[in-house]
């Protein structure tokens, strides 16, 4: 979806995805080292940067919409911490390599053609030794409805993802159903890839 579109969809439905952080990231987060400086991908209105920044970790946010972010710096506030937010598009915008301890992303979803170059901007700018987690959905999500962009050109395929991440030690690897219950956009069981690396 467009930055105008995400924009306009945070601006309607202010925290679209709810103010909680994901349970995927949640069961994860532990991995990162005490006080990390971790980036937080497609990050939307802050609520995994929020979880991680009141753990004590140092965080940035990146996304697309404005709107978001801005929506992100008030969720922060609201919680008593500050994040750090880098308005981007992670498929043109070439991030700093070997910049953050760890990073997450959760469903950042672009289309199929530029996947590989998304996910490896994201994996380049962690350190390495750095831990990255993610969780998307697969392309099964299409025959769900319970969020994702119901576009299959935009889902992911795990072939594709296991290819793009076997430079890379997986520390944990899921294809199958989860329930989401994020906001509005995410409703029930879905179809999802989980995915942490060491790079």
């Amino acid at each position: 979806m467009p930055k105008n579109k995400w924009d306009e969809q945070f601006q309607q439905n202010k925290y679209t995805y709810g103010k909680e952080v994901n349970k995927f990231i949640k069961s994860k987060c532990d991995l990162f080292p005490d006080n990390s400086n971790i980036a937080c991908f497609a990050e939307g209105e802050g609520r995994n940067a929020v979880y991680l920044a009141k753990l004590g970790h140092d965080v940035t946010a990146y996304d697309l919409s404005s709107v978001g972010l801005e929506h992100a710096s008030i969720l922060a506030k609201e919680n008593g911490v500050s994040i750090q937010t880098v308005e981007a598009d992670l498929i043109d915008m070439e991030l700093d390599r070997n910049k953050y301890d760890g990073g997450i992303m959760v469903f950042g979803h672009v289309h199929d053609a530029n996947q590989k170059q998304f996910i490896n901007n994201m994996i380049h700018a962690i350190k390495p030794g750095g831990y990255f987690i993610f969780e998307v959905y697969s392309k099964a999500q299409i025959d769900y409805d319970t969020g994702g962009p119901g576009l299959v050109d935009m889902l992911y395929d795990p072939k594709v993802i296991l290819d793009i991440i076997r430079p890379h030690k997986c520390v944990h690897f899921y294809y199958g159903e989860a329930k989401r219950i994020e906001g509005y956009r995410h409703t029930g069981v879905g179809h999802v890839i989980q995915v942490v690396i060491q790079k």
